[in-house]
């Protein structure tokens, strides 16, 4: 790595508390670079494109947005949505439109059970319990194929058209970057579960089943299964320390991951990186829990998932050390019994980012490679 490096961040806290996580992440986040003896920083840029946004402009962004984030080494961001504005025009306005726009076709969701967080599932008492789940984020169930018609037939008359889409080179980008990360896992955790419902969607998803056959045939080496997404619900919760890397299209990988975070004690928790592999556009790291309207501007929401989200977005820009101190210091705090709300405790948002900027701290800078 390059010393005094800059790193350039399009922070879009957007609504609800996207806001407190995003602003919790940020400060944690110039504790690490202040740490690092001057060896890297970021260079903040905040949008205030969201629901209040729309409220006022009517778009959840500006026009020019995707021109604008393009120029930036990754994009930070909180959670979008809010009561006034339908979910559909809030999501497709804003983060599926950063999405789809940059081409973010991996999604990466860890499911990590941490120290001094009791999880609902009696297997985590006694086992290490820890996995991926690679989303297919371009097309699938959320290709936004479809349309409404027949209005003009009545009240209750009209039809509603849904499509997925499933293409080989989406299914096949998206496998291989499965394998690949099963491959980096390591010895005894070098394996591939495909999730699937080909037998009642006999086109896309029979598809997505033959390209994976076809993929993991390059990959004697990873262990592979192909698993039903209802049987894969079940597997999450009677058989988890078998799960490595998970591989499933859009729709079934938004839910098995929420149902991964939840094992493991809350969706407050929950990372991801929405990454455009081939790097021609920035990726974007959000924590996966929504805006929580009823806790919004307390200082009760979990940062957590906003911080691993962090620690994932230094990892791609290559800063693989820091990204591991930034992950040991959520252990840290957990473990330390500082918790939020829904994990139990009575911490506020303050409390646990302070903890774990104590955390970096008592774990030693300077060690920037």
């Amino acid at each position: 790595m390059n010393a005094h490096q800059t790193f350039r961040i399009a922070a879009i806290p957007a609504d609800g508390v996207g806001k407190e996580v995003v602003a919790a992440g940020r400060t944690v986040l110039d504790a690490l670079a202040a740490d690092s003896g001057g060896s890297f920083r970021f260079a903040w840029e905040e949008f205030p494109w969201g629901c209040g946004h729309y409220a006022e402009t009517g778009r959840m962004m500006d026009e020019d947005g995707l021109d604008r984030l393009q120029t930036f080494d990754a994009i930070y961001f909180g959670a979008v949505g809010w009561p006034t504005v339908p979910d559909h025009i809030s999501l497709w306005g804003l983060r599926l439109a950063i999405c789809q726009g940059f081409d973010q076709w991996a999604n990466v969701r860890p499911v990590r059970f941490l120290p001094g967080v009791t999880s609902p599932l009696r297997a985590a008492d006694d086992q290490d319990l820890d996995w991926v789940v690679v989303r297919e984020n371009s097309e699938g169930e959320y290709a936004g194929l479809g349309g409404r018609n027949l209005a003009a037939r009545g009240p209750g008359g009209e039809v509603a058209v849904q499509s997925a889409l499933f293409t080989e080179v989406g299914c096949e980008r998206v496998m291989r970057f499965a394998f690949d990360l099963a491959r980096e896992r390591g010895e005894g955790r070098r394996k591939v579960s495909s999730v699937t419902k080909s037998n009642a969607q006999q086109y896309g998803m029979v598809l997505w089943d033959e390209v994976f056959r076809r993929v993991a045939r390059d990959y004697p080496d990873v262990e592979t299964e192909s698993v039903l997404v209802d049987a894969m619900s079940a597997k999450f919760v009677l058989d988890p320390a078998d799960l490595s890397v998970v591989v499933a299209s859009n729709l079934h990988a938004d839910i098995l991951s929420d149902l991964g975070s939840a094992l493991a004690g809350s969706l407050g928790l929950a990372a991801s990186a929405n990454l455009n592999p081939e790097r021609r556009f920035p990726s974007m790291f959000e924590p996966v829990h929504g805006t929580a309207p009823d806790i919004a501007g307390k200082g009760l929401a979990n940062p957590i998932g906003a911080v691993g989200s962090a620690a994932l977005m230094l990892d791609h820009l290559g800063l693989p050390d820091q990204a591991a101190r930034l992950e040991q210091a959520i252990a840290t705090t957990t473990a330390a019994g500082i918790l939020t709300r829904d994990l139990g405790g009575t911490a506020s948002t303050a409390d646990v980012t302070a903890a774990l900027v104590d955390a970096l701290g008592d774990a030693g800078g300077n060690s920037a490679r």
